[in-house]
């Protein structure tokens, strides 16, 4: 059984070919608005240049997960019926796209979250909000796309925060806190970040081979192109699958449990 977490485009109608932009940059090899169908999209839904994203100049693609959203929108929102066999249907499924996008990522943080043995003591609160969650991404299209995020954050983050803290507590000592930190293109080779508080920091480019990052917090950190060949990653925090498809790595980095290697790191290794 495909976990519900991750995306299935077999299962998708292509929504982050269309409803997502990009700019032409060293990730994407031209510009795209959002609601345009990308140039490489099939009539069946699929990617025309898939097994070639990377040398055809879209390594932005091959970065991206949608924690199962595409899927959910398509054939349980919107009943398997496409945006090209209701055209009418078009605007409304993108925009619905973006906030089950969201949706599907704090679920996956929160059932992380409740995997925690040390966030125990929070685990009833954490149960309630993930409940609360799936109900919502089970929600009519009209019910999702008027739907306010905010209120959903403002029960979900200090959830998570006190999860981390405790689950962090166990690196003993005093954790480094670096959130928000701008560190791009910081030189962190071997750095002694065990347990560290890395939410929503700027890593683009940083140099973190052989850093020590487990039981670190990576919520929301950005890893675009960050170097962590050699770098231990055990039981990092909160880390998704597009941020470790965003960085750099090699076969020596070590990856938390239910993460996977990127095929392209293979090339660096």
């Amino acid at each position: 059984m495909s976990d519900p977490l991750r995306g299935d485009c077999a299962n998708c109608f292509g929504l982050c070919c269309v409803a997502l932009p990009f700019a032409r940059s060293a990730d994407f090899a031209r510009d795209k608005s959002p609601g345009e169908p990308c140039g490489n999209l099939r009539t069946d839904f699929r990617c025309g240049i898939h097994t070639k994203l990377r040398p055809s100049g879209f390594s932005g693609c091959t970065v991206f997960d949608c924690f199962g959203a595409g899927q959910k929108v398509s054939q349980v929102t919107f009943g398997g019926v496409s945006w090209r066999e209701a055209p009418e249907t078009s605007e409304q499924m993108f925009g619905v796209f973006l906030v089950m996008l969201r949706l599907q990522e704090t679920a996956r943080h929160l059932g992380e979250a409740l995997a925690l043995p040390a966030a125990r003591p929070v685990h009833d609160e954490l149960r309630r909000a993930l409940s609360r969650v799936e109900r919502l991404t089970q929600g009519s299209a009209d019910l999702l796309e008027k739907l306010d995020l905010t209120d959903v954050r403002a029960e979900v983050h200090p959830l998570l925060a006190r999860s981390s803290a405790l689950a962090r507590a166990a690196a003993g000592g005093r954790p480094k806190d670096r959130r928000n930190a701008d560190l791009m293109g910081a030189r962190l080779r071997g750095a002694k970040l065990r347990g560290a508080d890395l939410r929503g920091a700027l890593l683009i480019a940083a140099d973190l081979s052989g850093a020590d990052l487990s039981l670190a917090d990576l919520i929301g950190a950005d890893l675009r192109d960050a170097d962590l060949s050699g770098a231990d990653l055990t039981g990092a925090l909160f880390l998704t699958q597009p941020q470790l498809n965003a960085a750099r790595g090699d076969r020596a980095t070590r990856l938390p449990q239910g993460l996977e290697r990127p095929a392209h790191w293979n090339a660096h290794a």
